[in-house]
């Protein structure tokens, strides 16, 4: 499943939100203060930031800030009840990738999740068909022709991941390495072994020599 970090710090709409997204698949983590999303973002990775503008220890834009002078670019959503044209822009030249307004509808945060969920894939779907198998974007799950679950590790999920964001692009032997060693493994022999499994569901992963490997369409 994707995983959302929601930094909000009225407790009741941030028990609601997260009821929901978890309704909807997502894995959630929250946080109520600026300093609290810090150290949840540093102990694990998520695919999306939904963040409240107005929280303790510093702002929603200045946490943003922290988190891409990091080179932390994970895409970002804006929870706000701001709505000049000022406070707009600075979220945007930050590198937030959508706005809602407070109050808002549920169903359309859910709208504006998928959309950027699909984004960040190139995708203009929820699912990408690769022969007989299907990965579905907003869970990061891959399935058989019998449209059952395909099971696999934490480092072959993480792995997928990265490749369907790349499909039939080369990435870099550096990079896949770096993502296992926050998941505790990264040794060569490591990486070889999660690339046998995975090729052996089905995906074609290229060895591009010298450089790193592609999942060919």
């Amino acid at each position: 499943m994707a995983r959302i970090l929601l930094v909000e710090d009225d407790e009741i709409l941030s028990e609601t939100l997260q009821e929901l997204l978890v309704f909807e698949g997502y894995g959630v983590a929250h946080a109520s203060s600026g300093n609290e999303a810090l150290e949840l973002s540093s102990n694990g990775e998520f695919e999306l930031f939904i963040l409240d503008v107005n929280i303790p220890d510093f702002n929603g834009f200045e946490l943003l800030e922290m988190f891409r002078g990091a080179h932390n670019f994970t895409p970002a959503l804006f929870l706000t009840s701001m709505n000049d044209i000022k406070s707009l822009s600075r979220g945007f030249e930050l590198g937030a990738e959508d706005y809602v307004k407070k109050p808002f509808d549920f169903d359309e945060l859910v709208v504006r999740i998928k959309a950027i969920l699909r984004k960040s894939f190139d995708s203009k779907s929820d699912e990408i068909v690769y022969d007989a198998l299907r990965y579905v974007i907003s869970r990061n799950e891959l399935f058989d022709s019998q449209n059952t679950p395909i099971q696999v590790r934490p480092q072959e999920k993480k792995l997928l991941q990265i490749f369907f964001k790349n499909l039939d692009k080369t990435v870099s032997k550096d990079e896949l390495l770096y993502e296992l060693e926050n998941r505790g493994e990264s040794s060569d022999g490591a990486l070889r072994v999660y690339l046998s499994k995975l090729r052996k569901m089905g995906l074609r992963i290229s060895s591009q020599k010298g450089i790193g490997y592609k999942l060919d369409k």
